[in-house]
């Protein structure tokens, strides 16, 4: 079975996710496409480099990423950083023909993006962004009864990412609230996840009508790098300027004909990771709740009359992914599943050859969809999003 070397960039939440599913991954999907090694650990410096290694179990650790893409030895190149630095690094990592996953968004702007799929276009390594939510098994069965036919012709999507982490104006100044970073708020943090819904699942976006605020417009700043959620900051800190959104909602038209609306917060009090969708279609409606992750809610058209109304369907090993997973239905995934599915795709994807999706097309169209949305709050009119 084919080795693949890993080079992590990045040893925060992102890359603990990462780092569990390199190791978790073959014992849930056996046998495994290939098996993924822990090669390099990286970081802004040697020292977070070498705890990212000791904590996440890596072999080496480096505080220079560049001189590890250089390595010979080095097959994937994992992209856990803060979203101005993506760019920089997938096109370093492109040019040494490496295989690429970036977590999400890709970019800050879609120019920016386009600059990382033009760098991976035409090359045969594989480049994947981590949009992990569309890979819970009862997301993916929701795309299986809509290619089926289940729900008929799909006439609205409405989505929702409610979350109350950065509520407290006293919450530290993270790099998510900082636009020359972050690239936007609430619109690239979290949005982006709907939207690679209503795309995995509806179609294009043609085109959005938009509105974003900003609640609080200054926060304590940080202490240490790391980057604090949804804890309480030092109020007698110095305090910096936030400069992106906290809150959007959304108009959108499919280019197929669909309508739909998208709402996120990071601002909402009592909601922790409220992810859902619900599409309608002609003959049937499906509907989602990532806090009830197993759980994917139907109801047909063609149910009998008093049998009508939502039902649950419990996903297990009958459904997308069940059979790697867990043997009872209902028993129960977590986040880490979804980046164990994650990671057994990328690795699927390198030995077949073939793209995965979401890949840096997917992660650019989103970035534009960001960046049309933010020119739509700022106009107060729909915005085309060719």
């Amino acid at each position: 079975m084919r080795r693949l070397n890993v080079a992590m960039i990045g040893g925060g939440f992102m890359g603990k996710a990462h780092a569990l599913a390199y190791a978790a991954m073959p014992m849930f999907f056996w046998p495994a496409p290939a098996l993924p090694v822990r090669k390099v650990a990286v970081d802004m410096n040697a020292e977070l480099a070498a705890t990212a290694r000791d904590r996440f179990g890596f072999e080496e650790s480096s505080g220079d990423w560049r001189s590890v893409i250089a390595r010979s030895d080095i097959d994937i190149i994992d992209i856990c950083t803060p979203n101005d630095s993506h760019a920089e690094i997938a096109i370093a990592a492109a040019a040494a023909g490496k295989h690429i996953i970036c977590e999400k968004p890709l970019a800050r702007t879609g120019p920016e993006a386009r600059k990382m799929l033009d760098a991976v276009a035409g090359r045969p390594a594989i480049h994947m962004v981590a949009f992990n939510y569309r890979r819970v098994p009862a997301v993916a069965l929701a795309r299986k009864f809509i290619d089926e036919g289940r729900i008929g012709t799909i006439t609205n999507f409405r989505g929702t990412y409610l979350s109350d982490w950065s509520a407290d104006p006293d919450s530290p100044l993270s790099w998510r609230f900082q636009k020359s970073v972050a690239g936007s708020g609430a619109v690239g943090d979290i949005a982006t996840h709907c939207l690679d819904f209503a795309r995995y699942l509806v179609g294009e976006v043609a085109a959005v009508n938009a509105i974003t605020k900003t609640y609080h417009k200054t926060r304590p700043i940080q202490s240490s790098g790391a980057d604090q959620l949804g804890v309480g900051g030092d109020r007698a800190a110095p305090r910096g300027a936030v400069d992106v959104d906290d809150e959007v909602m959304t108009l959108m038209r499919f280019q197929n004909g669909a309508i739909g609306s998208i709402e996120a917060t990071r601002n909402s009090y009592g909601r922790n990771n409220f992810l859902t969708f619900e599409i309608h279609g002609t003959k049937g409606s499906i509907s989602f709740n990532y806090e009830r992750r197993d759980e994917l809610k139907v109801m047909f058209a063609d149910d009998l009359v008093d049998a009508r109304g939502f039902r649950t369907i419990y996903t297990g090993p009958a459904h997308p992914y069940g059979a790697a997973l867990w043997p009872i239905p209902g028993l129960g995934i977590g986040y880490g599943e979804t980046k164990i599915i994650e990671c057994h795709d990328l690795c699927q994807a390198i030995m077949t050859g073939v793209q995965p999706s979401p890949n840096f097309e997917d992660g650019w169209r989103i970035a534009v969809i960001a960046d049309a949305i933010l020119a739509s709050a700022e106009s107060q009119t729909w915005v085309d999003c060719a």
